[in-house]
């Protein structure tokens, strides 16, 4: 039975980090080039563009790109980092407030098979999805995506009625953001679902 898609009110929410936290659990699906993929997802960081310099720097540095956050919440903003690494965020709050989830690790759920082609693997290992990049490889999202909406029939996330609780919460600092100071990289933002095996690595 079809499972109740996220509507694009779900993401157009002030708060961030209770988008973050709402996604854990939720469903992100694909259909690209005729075959549709799904995980569920188990770990997101919040980016907020007040109080958060990683993204305000983001912001400066990419500030063309970054034109993909201007936007209501509810669309995919999708860059590259080192040249190779498709990282999937979503827009949230609206074109005023350019807030971000990025998905970083997904549990596979539906069209695994695909997903061990696309990348390279022979069997479901943790490294199939468990890490923002391989994630996106796996479920065949690429930069080219960027404003696609996620509520649409290219993207989108279901609700399959799985309710966590805050004890299953674990939050903790996000990845790699040295560079915008220790305040930025220290903040809690990044959400992880405790007992899954599927998480990316922990730094």
């Amino acid at each position: 039975m079809p499972q109740p898609k996220l509507p694009a009110a779900f993401f157009q929410r002030p708060n961030v980090l209770a988008i973050a936290c709402d996604l854990l659990g939720k469903h992100l699906y694909t259909h690209i080039d005729g075959v549709i993929t799904a995980g569920r997802i188990v770990e997101t960081e919040a980016y907020r563009h007040e109080g958060d310099n990683s993204l305000t720097m983001h912001l400066q540095r990419k500030r063309h790109q970054a034109q993909g956050l201007h936007v209501p919440g509810g669309h995919a903003y999708i860059y590259t980092v080192y040249n190779r690494h498709a990282l999937f965020n979503i827009a949230t709050h609206d074109a005023q407030h350019p807030d971000a989830v990025l998905i970083r690790a997904i549990e596979p759920t539906i069209g695994v098979e695909e997903m061990l082609r696309r990348r390279g693997l022979a069997r479901p290992v943790r490294a199939l999805t468990a890490g923002p990049g391989v994630l996106s490889q796996a479920l065949g999202i690429t930069p080219a995506l960027t404003g696609q909406p996620v509520t649409g029939d290219i993207i989108w996330i279901e609700d399959h009625g799985e309710r966590v609780a805050d004890a299953d919460v674990m939050a903790s600092a996000r990845v790699g953001l040295a560079y915008a100071g220790e305040e930025a990289s220290g903040l809690p933002w990044r959400f992880r679902l405790k007992d899954s095996k599927w998480t990316s690595p922990a730094k």
